[in-house]
């Protein structure tokens, strides 16, 4: 018994697969936030230009 909990504990064969999915849901969440920010910047953007043609007209 002593021996397989010594060897569960210096296993490390899934702490990889671990990392990459916290890279991959940090990464994701960066994509998500970026995206956001970026459709909001885009859309007043538009409403500017919009308003600004109709304006014009």
């Amino acid at each position: 018994m002593k021996n397989l909990i010594a060897r569960f504990v210096r296993e490390e064969e899934g702490q990889d697969l671990v990392e990459y999915a916290l890279l991959i849901a940090f990464v994701s969440l960066a994509a998500i936030a970026g995206m956001t920010a970026l459709g909001s910047g885009i859309n007043t953007k538009y409403s500017s230009i919009s308003s600004t043609l109709m304006g014009a007209s």
